[in-house]
């Protein structure tokens, strides 16, 4: 079992949860491992992959932490840091695909290996727009579904229950995010019947619940690491009286 810090007893302290400064180090950490993951998810989920009669696409292993990031984000720090990371992420994401879209527009060498890298690059970068547009929806909408009842569960029950919101929230934000994303990217990685998008949307939503569902107890350890080792955080405890 999870060790958790002391429980909330007071009304006031629970409509006042503490939360760490965000200005922290580990707050810094975190929104950059986040942006990491959302723009390698980006370029991967332009590819599609078959497993048998699974239909998924490049980024499916990727995803997942990018949920398990907001959910220690929005306990650890709160819904405003956690809104900020999620803008910032995908800030950073169309950035990229800026970028993207200057390279492959630049003359390139004429011969064949020229021609061939160019041909690749338009292959693989170029629908990377349309997982970006898909994701920047599903994620946003998702993400503060996951934040919102985060942070609420928490007024309510304080420092109790951690992987009681985290199950709640995620299962009801990746719900939301899988329907848009799959919805919105599924003509870029080559899926054209309502067949394989039901097959693509539902796989993905299971794989992402059971591989975060898995990894709940793991993240509550690292949550609660992070609330005792987070100086601000433990601050914000000791001004509520903990």
């Amino acid at each position: 079992m999870v060790g958790y810090p002391p429980a909330v007893t007071s009304s006031n302290e629970s409509r006042s949860p503490a939360y760490a400064d965000p200005g922290s180090g580990t707050y810094a950490i975190l929104m950059s491992l986040l942006c990491a993951v959302v723009i390698l998810s980006g370029i991967g989920a332009a590819k599609g992959v078959v497993f048998g009669p699974i239909i998924t696409d490049g980024g499916f292993f990727l995803f997942p932490l990018a949920y398990v990031l907001g959910d220690v984000i929005s306990e650890v720090f709160g819904l405003k840091a956690a809104r900020r990371a999620i803008y910032m992420s995908f800030g950073v994401n169309l950035l990229a695909v800026l970028c993207y879209a200057v390279i492959i527009a630049l003359p390139g060498f004429d011969d064949d290996y020229g021609i061939e890298k160019q041909a690749a690059l338009e292959g693989a970068l170029g629908p990377v727009w349309q997982v970006v547009l898909a994701g920047l929806v599903g994620y946003v909408v998702g993400q503060s579904i996951n934040s919102v009842i985060m942070t609420r569960m928490k007024r309510r029950d304080g420092e109790r229950r951690l992987i009681s919101r985290m199950a709640s929230a995620t299962g009801l934000g990746e719900l939301a995010d899988t329907i848009l994303f799959c919805t919105i990217a599924a003509t870029a990685i080559g899926i054209d019947s309502v067949g394989q998008w039901a097959n693509y949307t539902a796989f993905g939503y299971l794989y992402k619940m059971i591989v975060q569902y898995a990894a709940l107890p793991a993240t509550a350890a690292v949550v609660t690491r992070i609330k005792r080792r987070e100086p601000t955080y433990q601050a914000a405890l000791a001004e509520q009286g903990h």
